[in-house]
Order: structure tokens, then C-alpha cells, then sequence
């Protein structure tokens, strides 16, 4: 099954509390299968606070996966300025708004000078749909190149660039995966596996669109920034007459602790970046930056228009979060505390076996879990069996890659030290719980 290890199975329904399995059925009957849910034990979560998450019965949990609460949940700041906004008003952008453009001005800052208007969408997915369709126009191309475990989002055009969803069968012709790049296993053939997609394109015709990648490659495991081969790979299909899009929706907004943006660390300057997700704390906006060159051309021959995006609520949300973001210093928090998390599993990687890598940047880690250093095997089944076991030690993570053997810590940025402890004291005890596995997997 494509996607994360650590779905709910349906056929485990009778394992369940009769109070949760009730709710599982009612879900299931009124919203379909297709909806699903974490966890052999799901939760139901009912509010949260700063790093912690809580279920029906107070139970408290570390979050240390959601990064859409970028600030942390409930910050009173943020929830003070969706309400005072939606107590005045709340409409599209057809009308002239003053925060609207105080927040696009303070957000454009954060980026380089010829990257100087945005295009609000609502959801990642639609900002990325848009940023396909401004590339295939100004290029007059239509291939695209994605990693092979991308995730882009969930329109039809987004779900065709993103593998992760459907797996290799789910592309359409007009897309060429590429492996991302991967230090652990020595597969990052990254900028050789672009250049032989453009080749694969020219031979079928096809003129290429675009290259989009996720900045720390975390849907492919890799967790990798790679900036050689990522500047090599860029390079090569501006060559050809595409163009670059970072996909910042998940890497963006400092969650590396480098900066703002997450493709800064990899040397490269994209042609269009993608932002949502963690951009209000949880209120739907996203968007599209790009060099108003770009944007004119497009604009003046294609009509844009979305009810919802950039509305003052949303805007109010997203300039809240910018606003802590920069006065509570969370960017340099997530460098500080990313480090110090690092240093732990890294710790913990000289005591368990199955630790086979720890890497990444900021607050955004991968924990490799293998069943065998020496061939450095991918340990999916133990990787899910962690994820629970995390859970009942009360911390949320998932895992990733095409293993789906990597751990993911993607927590919002005000983690702090106690929150690293607690994480790693999890970790600790759900390594030496969970019956470590045989080296045939």
C-alpha cells in the first residue's frame, strides 16, 4: 500500500476500545474507507496546547509530527488575530484589503528580490497546481520531473507528480521519476537520474515543463539537502527550457534552522517556490511566489481566481504566525533544539542496532531503521511497530520513504529541550520493547 506504515487496519476493528470502534465504524460508514487513520490503536484527539496534543480522556501526547502548527497549537497570539478579523470581516481578494498587502509585502521580504509577488491559493496541493500550470505556459513544455516517492498534493494534476500516493503505476506518461539523493545508501544519483529523464523526454517528444522538489526530499526518506547534485540537476533542466519549483510547504517557514526556506540550503535559486501547510497554523493558505515577469505573462492570458485564497481571516492567521515566528525566535529554536535532538539519536544509534542513520536539518530529522547494518536493509515492519509503540509512550511520529522505514520527526518549532528528552526517553524504551528484527526483514 502506498503511503505511511502506520495506518489504521479495518480488519482489526474488534481490537479495539468498544467507544473507539464505534467511532471507527461511524467514520468509515458516513466518509468512506479511503479516509484513514493513524495507529493500530486510533486516536481521538479533542484539543491541543503548545507541543502537546490530548484525546477524549486527557490522555496528553508529545506531537512530534504536525507541523502545520507551526508556533505550536492553540498559540493565544494566533487565535487572537483570527478572531479579531473575523469579528470585522472576511471576503475575497477582489476587494482592496490593507493586511492582505501588509502581510505579501512582509512576506516577500523573506525571499530573494527578483522572487517579488505571490499568488494565494488555499491548500499546498492547489499551490503547486498552480505553479504546474504557470510553468507548463511559460515554457510552452508539459514533463515534469519528480523524485520517486513524491508528494505534491491531491488535485488530479498533483496526484499525477506524486508517487507516493499510487506508486510508479500512477504516473502518467508525461512524468519521469528520479531517485532522491541519499548519502546513507549511496543511491543519490539524483542529478544523473534529471539528466536522463530530459534524455527520456527528448526521446518521446516530450518538451520539459519543470523539475519540483521538496528541499529535504522527506516523502523519499531521504531527509538528504544534497546541494551539489540538486544545483547539477537544476542546471540541466533550465538547459533544456524548464524550470525549477521548491516545493517549501513542508521544509519552508525555517523549519530547517537555516533561514526561512529550506532550497537556501541547497545553493540553488528556484524560478517558483510553493508555501502552505504550517503558513497560518492551520487556517487554508497557501500560495505561489515567483518573479512578477512570470506572473504577468501568465495573468495576461490566464484567468486566476480563487474565492478563499488569500482572504483577510486566513491572511490575519498567516501574519500572526509570521509575527511569533520572528519575536519568539523559532527559527533559531528549531536549529538549537534540532541539534540537540540530533546529538540524542545519534546517542541512542550507538546503543540500538537498528539504528542504522540519523540526518536531516532543524526540526525536520529522519531515524533510518534497518535490520541489518551491514546491507543497511530497510526495516518497514519494525518501523511500524515503533511508530505504535511511540505512541503508547505517548509521542506522536510516522514514517516515511520507500521503506517506509524512516521515522519522521516533524514537530511544530517551539519543541524545546524538555520536549527532545521526552522524545528521545520514548524512543529509548519503544527500542527495547519492540523485538528487534531478523536480518531477512
Amino acid at each position: 500500500m502506498p503511503g505511511p506504515t502506520n495506518y489504521f487496519n479495518y480488519a482489526d476493528l474488534e481490537k479495539l476500545p468498544e467507544d473507539i470502534a464505534g467511532l471507527v465504524t461511524r467514520r468509515r460508514d458516513a466518509m468512506g474507507a479511503a479516509y484513514r487513520l493513524f495507529y493500530s490503536d486510533p486516536l481521538q484527539i479533542v484539543r491541543g496546547s503548545g507541543t502537546r496534543l490530548y484525546d477524549a480522556v486527557g490522555a496528553e501526547y508529545l506531537d512530534a509530527y504536525n507541523n502545520v502548527p507551526t508556533a505550536g497549537h492553540a498559540h493565544p497570539r494566533i487565535i487572537e488575530a483570527i478572531s479579531r478579523q473575523v469579528a470585522q470581516v472576511n471576503t475575497h481578494t477582489r476587494y482592496l484589503h490593507e493586511g492582505v498587502i501588509n502581510y505579501s509585502e512582509q512576506l516577500l521580504s523573506t525571499f530573494a528580490d527578483h522572487l517579488d509577488n505571490i499568488m494565494y491559493t488555499c491548500t499546498g496541493s492547489e499551490a503547486n497546481d498552480l505553479a504546474l500550470r504557470i510553468a507548463k505556459y511559460i515554457t510552452s513544455g508539459t514533463g515534469v520531473i519528480v523524485t520517486t516517492e513524491a508528494y505534491h498534493g491531491i488535485t488530479t494534476e498533483t496526484a499525477s507528480i506524486s508517487p507516493s500516493l499510487g506508486g510508479p503505476a500512477s504516473v502518467p506518461e508525461w512524468v519521469e521519476m528520479v531517485p532522491a539523493p541519499d548519502t546513507y545508501r549511496g543511491t543519490g544519483t539524483f542529478a544523473a537520474g534529471v539528466e536522463q529523464a530530459l534524455r527520456n523526454f527528448a526521446r518521446r517528444g516530450i518538451k520539459p515543463a519543470a523539475i519540483i522538489f521538496d528541499s529535504i526530499f522527506a516523502s523519499d526518506g531521504s531527509f538528504t539537502p544534497g546541494p551539489e547534485a540538486v544545483s547539477q540537476a537544476v542546471d540541466a533542466v533550465r538547459k533544456a527550457g524548464g524550470l525549477a519549483i521548491a516545493d517549501e510547504v513542508q521544509s519552508g517557514f525555517g523549519r530547517l534552522g537555516q533561514g526561512m526556506w529550506g532550497y537556501d540550503t541547497l545553493g540553488v535559486t528556484p524560478d517558483l517556490v510553493t508555501i502552505g501547510k504550517p503558513m497560518g497554523s492551520g487556517q487554508p493558505i497557501a500560495g505561489v511566489v515567483a518573479p512578477h515577469q512570470l506572473i504577468d505573462r501568465f495573468g495576461a492570458d490566464i484567468r486566476y481566481f480563487s474565492t478563499f485564497a488569500g482572504n483577510p481571516v486566513s491572511v490575519a492567521a498567516a501574519q500572526a504566525t509570521l509575527d511569533v515566528l520572528g519575536d519568539e525566535e523559532l527559527i533559531k529554536n528549531a536549529d538549537t533544539t534540532g541539534s540537540y535532538l540530533m546529538e540524542g539519536l545519534r546517542g541512542l544509534a550507538d546503543q540500538f542496532e537498528t539504528i542504522g542513520d540519523v540526518r536531516g536539518s532543524g526540526l525536520y530529522l529522519g531515524v533510518d531503521l534497518v535490520t541489518d547494518r551491514t546491507t543497511k536493509a530497510p526495516a518497514g515492519d519494525y518501523a511500524f511497530d515503533i511508530v505504535n509503540a511511540m505512541k503508547e509512550n505517548h509521542v506522536l511520529v510516522a514514517a516515511v520513504g520507500p521503506g517506509r522505514n524512516v521515522l519522521k520527526i516533524r514537530p511544530p518549532l517551539s519543541f524545546n529541550g524538555a520536549d527532545a528528552e521526552m522524545f528521545l526517553t520514548a524512543l529509548r524504551r519503544s527500542l527495547t520493547s519492540v523485538p528487534v528484527p531478523t536480518p531477512s526483514g
